[in-house]
Formats: C-alpha cells, structure tokens, sequence
C-alpha cells in the first residue's frame, strides 16, 4: 500500500492477527475498517461509544489538505475526536477504513485510556499501540 500523505510504500505491522498498514517515513497508520474494533476488542475497551464518536463525527472545514482513501482512492472526510476534539483523523466515507497522521493513534489510545477502566489486557495491547505508533521526536 502506499501512504496517502508521503506517498512512500507502507509496511506491515501485525499484532495479535490484526494487521495495520504504517508508514515508517510519516509515521501513519492506516486501519482497514473494522481493525481499530479488533484492537481495542483484543483489550477488552468498550469500541461502540469511540467508533461511533469516529464514523458519526460531521465533517470539518480545516486548512489539512483532504487525503485520499488507499482503498478506494475517493477523499476522505476529516473529522474530530475527542471531547476536547484533539485528534484529527481521515475517514473514508465508503468505509474502507480510518487513516491516523503521525502521533494520532497514540492520542486516541489516551483518550480511551480515560474513559475505560484499566486492566491487564488493556495494558498489553495499548501499551503496543503507544510504542509503535507514538508521535515522532522533533
């Protein structure tokens, strides 16, 4: 696959039979759809209030240049999450899947980090996700 911001081929990263597509030169990471549920089901957080905030979120009007989906090649819409709307992401309105820039999965994970209750699976799996997928130094 290629990234839809760099335009450079993306590797795989597989972690407990998901496997999420990531670009090693901007540090994004693209979900298929139905990925980001199998992650965050594999640590036992609740998916249907975040997944809904994500795929119901309206469109937003911001200076980002819209991105392509790698699947369908259509624009993709923006959208905010988060109560304090902190995390931009891409959605692809077909439903291929959710494109995160660099450093936006780990700021998911926070979030979702303060709204569930913390166990050991949970620490496993976002534990992974904030190590591989964590903001790059600047």
């Amino acid at each position: 696959m290629i990234c839809p911001v760099c335009r450079h081929p993306m590797i795989i990263v597989e972690y407990k039979k998901t496997e999420l597509d990531y670009c090693p030169n901007c540090h994004g990471v693209w979900f298929d759809k139905g990925e980001l549920e199998l992650l965050l089901e594999s640590a036992g957080a609740g998916t249907s209030k975040v997944m809904g905030e994500i795929t119901k979120s309206p469109s937003i009007v911001n200076m980002e240049r819209k991105r392509k989906c790698p699947i369908c090649g259509k624009k993709m819409k923006k959208t905010r999450v988060g109560e304090k709307e902190n995390v931009l992401l891409d959605v692809c309105e077909q439903g291929d899947g959710l494109w995160f820039d660099g450093g936006e999965v780990d700021q998911l994970v926070k979030i979702i980090e303060d709204k569930s209750h913390q166990n050991k699976e949970h620490y496993h799996v976002f534990n992974f996700m904030k190590e591989v997928f964590q903001a790059p130094a600047r």
